[in-house]
């Protein structure tokens, strides 16, 4: 064990790649990418204690913008799998628990600099072809935000066992960061592969152990985080990976009595079906479980008159369409006043001219396809509304193919009530809605902004007028987790911006951040006492007046 006083060393965020024409590391991407397509397609197994485990359910993963590609086979788990992992977590733990802290999040410290040199085209190049990322959008998320998760979590896991007690005479006070007793279930998403790091991760670096399901339109690229721990040194059955059904993985797992807690990002329905589900099986836990989850978004942009038009419709591009608005951070909906709203529209249009959506190893486009069918047709399913309803016209897109991949042209269209189903649901695809509102009653269109969604997670401002900024600042003040003044709903950096949101959008236990740490943990405070009492008398029993 080490005896020294560690100091964590301190985070940084990592750098970005721009892969501009000309650059290595875009010839870097393009080689990879073209070694992976002309790979074999992986059978990828389970991974429950160290070991591979083939149940013969094979699911399969294809590329989004070229559908007919298969990029692997996975095995799909089930309850006979789930008890096993249970049990290799238990196994793990005893020893993972019993770890120095310092040795523990050195495995991860030494992650973030596999993450950042040998696995980082790996991982971005798998991302692209998995999740139709753009290269700018894998780079931000399979590499940039991925090592900022492993870099600022360890700090943080490294203020939490440095807490100090206050003291008195007489006596020491020390708090003990105890890991959780039993294993954390980490449910992660298709949209972010650093999402799908760090859920399992984040607890991983307090001891805990974990059994991960990812999502299964993306367990290719989710698959070789797997090697990346390895190689980092993490030992087998922390993390046990059991892609498959929900309700052939989650329900079984929820199930088990040793379950401490839940770390979730996906949809809203889902986490509330698990949360009901952890509430029926209380009484059968051994502790209570943490509940942490982030889940859907409206994400909206508030524009004030004094606004630059410009500068709004460069955010309402980036913020809606970029990774084809799958991002619970998505620009969702917008309210603009009538006095620059054809303005707005004119510079929105002339932008979406330019836009090209197709294959994002063709790093000319700005947008890939959508993840899969159930995706495509939801998301068209919004459009076909659109076009019916009397409260909504398409004034832009509204065009879908999914011949060979699954693509939406990116879609601005403007609801002529404010509280319509396109204002109001989260749609998950390149479709922004707007609401023009007479520029007079711009304290009153807060309110509606405030009151029309039932999600609670990104919300920007756009004014030069000082006192319209603290205006929305005060009336959109529970309106969303993150707020950004003056910049686009999306693009929170680790570190700079913690993420989450409350209402229906999650528990706001703000990822990359101490807060969400600190969940993980199951403290234990101790006090010495160097002078024991030796009487039970206290003063006041004496004699005497």
């Amino acid at each position: 064990m080490n005896q020294g006083i560690m100091n964590v060393p301190p985070p940084r965020n990592e750098p970005e790649y721009n892969y501009a024409p000309g650059s290595p590391e875009r010839a870097a991407i393009i080689k990879e990418i073209e070694r992976l397509r002309s790979s074999d397609p992986p059978e990828i197994p389970l991974l429950v204690g160290g070991r591979e485990v083939r149940t013969g359910q094979l699911g399969q993963v294809r590329c989004p913008h070229d559908h007919g590609r298969v990029l692997a086979t996975f095995h799909q788990a089930g309850p006979q799998e789930v008890a096993a992992a249970v049990e290799a977590a238990r196994e793990a733990w005893r020893e993972w628990s019993s770890w120095d802290w310092t040795d523990r999040l050195a495995v991860f410290l030494q992650a973030a600099d596999l993450a950042s040199t040998k696995y980082r085209f790996l991982l971005n190049a798998a991302t692209m072809l998995n999740q139709s990322k753009t290269v700018h959008q894998a780079e931000i998320d399979a590499a940039t935000e991925l090592i900022d998760f492993y870099r600022f979590n360890v700090h943080h896991a490294g203020l939490i066992h440095g807490q100090i007690m206050n003291m008195a005479p007489g006596n020491w006070n020390h708090l003990e960061p105890r890991p959780l007793e039993g294993f954390v279930f980490a449910v992660s998403p298709f949209n972010f592969l650093a999402i799908g790091s760090n859920l399992p991760t984040a607890p991983a670096m307090l001891g805990n152990v974990v059994l991960w399901k990812p999502s299964s339109s993306v367990v290719f690229s989710n698959h070789f985080l797997l090697k990346l721990w390895a190689e980092a040194g993490l030992p087998p059955g922390v993390i046990n990976f059991l892609p498959g059904p929900g309700d052939q993985v989650g329900a079984p797992v929820l199930a088990q009595p040793s379950l401490a807690g839940l770390h979730f990002t996906g949809s809203t329905d889902v986490f509330r079906e698990m949360w009901s589900a952890i509430g029926r099986n209380i009484g059968r836990y051994r502790n209570y479980p943490r509940l942490v989850g982030e889940t859907g978004g409206k994400g909206f942009v508030m524009v004030h008159a004094s606004t630059d038009p410009a500068l709004a419709a460069t955010a309402l591009i980036r913020g809606a369409f970029e990774f084809q608005g799958q991002k619970c951070s998505a620009t969702s909906r917008a309210y603009i006043p009538d006095s620059l709203w054809p303005q707005v529209r004119d510079l929105l249009a002339a932008a979406l001219e330019e836009i090209k959506v197709g294959d994002v190893a063709d790093l000319r486009n700005f947008m890939g396809a959508v993840i899969d069918r159930p995706a495509f047709r939801r998301v068209t399913g919004y459009l076909e509304y659109a076009r019916t309803s009397n409260d909504h016209q398409i004034v832009f897109g509204g065009q879908a193919d999914d011949t060979r991949g699954y693509f939406i042209q990116p879609t601005v269209i403007r609801a002529t009530q404010p509280q319509t189903k396109l204002m109001n649901e989260e749609i998950f695809g390149p479709v922004l809605t707007v609401y023009v509102y007479p520029e007079k009653d711009f304290a009153e269109t807060l309110g509606l902004c405030d009151q029309t969604s039932p999600y609670a997670l990104t919300g920007s401002i756009f004014a030069r007028d000082r006192p319209a900024v603290r205006r929305a600042l005060t009336g959109l003040r529970y309106s969303a987790g993150n707020f950004y003044i003056n910049d686009k709903t999306t693009g929170a950096m680790v570190g700079q911006q913690p993420f989450g949101g409350a209402r229906a959008s999650g528990t706001n236990d703000k990822v990359g951040s101490i807060l969400n740490m600190w969940r993980w943990v199951n403290p234990r405070t101790i006090k010495e006492t160097f002078i024991p009492a030796t009487d039970f008398r206290y003063p006041f029993l004496g004699k005497g007046p």
